[in-house]
Formats: C-alpha cells, sequence, structure tokens
C-alpha cells in the first residue's frame, strides 16, 4: 500500500453552534408609528422652541423693514399734530353730539391705525413667502408653514399694540385728549376691531398672487373704509344713507364703539356684532381659501 492509497484522516464532528440573538435596541422592542417614533427622537421642548425662533426671526425681519410701524404710528401722529393747529377743531359742537373735532378725530386715527397694518402690511410678508417658495420648503421640514403664519399674527399683533399705545399716550399728554372713560370697553372694542381687520387682511393674502397685488388690494379696501370711518367728513355728518352704510363696515363699526368707549359708555350691541361678523365669516374665508404654495 502506498502513501496514494492511504485512508485520509477524517475530520473531526463539529456541531454548529447557534447564533446568538441580537438584542434589539430599545425602539426595536416596541413598534412605533411614524408620528411616535418622530416623538421619540425629538425632545418635548423642540416644537415650543420651533416657533418661538421662528417669533424671534419674524420680529427681527419686522424692525429691519418697520414699514407697518412707521405708517401706523407716523402718519397718524403727523395727522394728530396738523389737527392739533387748527383752532375751530378745539371747539365744540352741538353737530358734533357736543364734542370737539378733535375728539371725534382721535378714534378714527385709532381705527387707521388698525387698518393700515391689517389691511397693507399683513398680507405682504406671507404673499411673499408663498411666491418665493418659502411656505412650500417648510412643508418637507418638521415645522408646519402654519408656524410661520402664526408668527407673522403674533408679530403684526404686537405691532398694532404699540402703535395704539404710542397714539393713544401721546394724544393725552402732548395734546390734552381726555383720558378714556371706560378702558374695559374701549379695550374689547379695539380687540374686535382688530380680529374683523386682520381676518379680511388674510383674505388679501390668500387672494393675492404676489406681495405687489397684496398691497394694491389692501389699498383698495382701506380708502373707502377709511371713509366711511369718517376721515374726510364725520360721520356725524353724514346723510342718512351714508351713515348707514358706515355703520356695516368695519371701520365706521369700529370708530363708533370705540369713541362710546372713550366717552365713557358701553358700546351699543350692533357695532360689536358688526366687527365679530366681519372676524368670524372672514376668518372662515381665509382658512377655505388660502394657499401654501
Amino acid at each position: 500500500m502506498n502513501a496514494h492509497t492511504l485512508p485520509r484522516p477524517k475530520a473531526p464532528h463539529s456541531k454548529t453552534l447557534p447564533k446568538a440573538p441580537l438584542e434589539k435596541t430599545p425602539l426595536e422592542k416596541t413598534p412605533l408609528s411614524k408620528a411616535r417614533l418622530t416623538k421619540a427622537l425629538l425632545p418635548e421642548t423642540a416644537p415650543r422652541a420651533a416657533f418661538g425662533q421662528i417669533v424671534r426671526n419674524e420680529a427681527r425681519l419686522a424692525w429691519r423693514l418697520p414699514a407697518g410701524l412707521i405708517f401706523g404710528v407716523g402718519l397718524p401722529v403727523l395727522l394728530l399734530i396738523v389737527f392739533n393747529e387748527i383752532p375751530s377743531f378745539h371747539q365744540v359742537q352741538a353737530s358734533l353730539g357736543g364734542l370737539t373735532a378733535f375728539d371725534v378725530y382721535v378714534p378714527i386715527l385709532i381705527a387707521m391705525v388698525i387698518a393700515i397694518i391689517a389691511l397693507i402690511s399683513l398680507p405682504g410678508p406671507l404673499v411673499t413667502y408663498r411666491d418665493q417658495g418659502i411656505l412650500r420648503r417648510l412643508s418637507t421640514t418638521p415645522v408646519p408653514p402654519s408656524w410661520v403664519l402664526a408668527a407673522q399674527l403674533v408679530v403684526t399683533f404686537c405691532t398694532t399694540i404699540i402703535s395704539l399705545l404710542i397714539l393713544i399716550v401721546v394724544s393725552i399728554t402732548a395734546f390734552g385728549f381726555d383720558v378714556p372713560k371706560n378702558p374695559a370697553a374701549l379695550v374689547l372694542a379695539i380687540m374686535l376691531s382688530i380680529a374683523a381687520l386682520f381676518a379680511i387682511g388674510l383674505c388679501i393674502a390668500a387672494a393675492a398672487r404676489s406681495g405687489t397685488a397684496a398691497r394694491a388690494i389692501g389699498a383698495a379696501a382701506f380708502y373707502p373704509m377709511l371713509f366711511f370711518s369718517g376721515m374726510w367728513f364725520p360721520r356725524e355728518l353724514m346723510p342718512a344713507v351714508l351713515q348707514d352704510i358706515s355703520n356695516v363696515t368695519p371701520l365706521g363699526a369700529a370708530v363708533e364703539a370705540i369713541q362710546d368707549s372713550m366717552q365713557g359708555q358701553f358700546p351699543p350691541a350692533q357695532p360689536l356684532l358688526v366687527l365679530a361678523g366681519y372676524a368670524l365669516v372672514f376668518a372662515l374665508i381665509a382658512r377655505r381659501f388660502f394657499r401654501w404654495e
């Protein structure tokens, strides 16, 4: 028997060892939906912190381009100075219900501030963001585009309140206007006026295709409203037909409610209901037709 015919040694019998199971991670042990997984990966304070950052960014942009604050404060204060220099504006007139023309025009200027910011300043940035695709890009991130809308409303609301405080304080301290006799009613009238006009501003943002178009639509709505507020012809001196129309316009109802509050009376139900109706109807229209891209 030669070397080529020798039997080969058998390999020792080897048993297949079972593989050790891999330990699952905590996220794999419990099945999670996409929403729950996102919530597990993100800290609970992330959404609130993100919204606060968006508000701060919008506030910085508004401060760099303070068109709303300039027009919302500068123009009414300039008109206050002009009206104060007219001697007849400080004479009590029976045709104005025993008030002076200066007393009549301060509530008009308050409503004018709200209208300028709501109809001209508010729609522009929202339409520009949509036109530039910013809202569409945000839809691909965890941050919903609606937060930009909410942040813009917060910043615009704060701008409006600051503008109104400046106007009222200046009219009292510098021009001798009487302190409002019913502050609670005045706050209610102003809040309803802001709600009504902001809702109209959002409808303009929903309808406009560009920032230029938004400003044009806002101006087209602003000047007729300003006429019925009594800016060019006091409401008390208007014919009955124009007074009836003024009473159902946003600025006409706002001026009536603000005027009564400043004179110590609680506003009647009609102007408050008119403002609440505008706020509700136009808010629903804006929600229905607002486009994110």
